[in-house]
């Protein structure tokens, strides 16, 4: 079973191999994307990585949130369906 993760706080220059290079020592990704704003064809600062193992997600979210990359101090938690 997956599990989403979403990321707050990311620096703007950030880019997905970046991203995915931060959470790739506690497991197997399937996906790390950044969300883009269309209009300003820029980082909105936030993203989301999808781990194969719910226990490496939960390793992640327990080692990274509020952890400093690059000049800023992240959010890591579990990501919520849309409303």
């Amino acid at each position: 079973m997956s599990k989403k993760l979403f990321v707050g706080g990311l620096a703007w220059g950030m880019t997905e191999d970046e991203l995915r290079e931060i959470f790739a020592s506690f497991g197997d990704i399937e996906e790390a994307i950044i969300i883009i704003d269309r209009e300003m064809n820029r980082s909105k600062g936030f993203g989301f990585v999808t781990f194969a193992d719910d226990a490496a997600a939960d390793a992640a979210i327990e080692a990274l949130d509020g952890s400093e990359q690059m000049g800023r101090n992240i959010v890591v938690n579990e990501a919520r369906p849309r409303d």
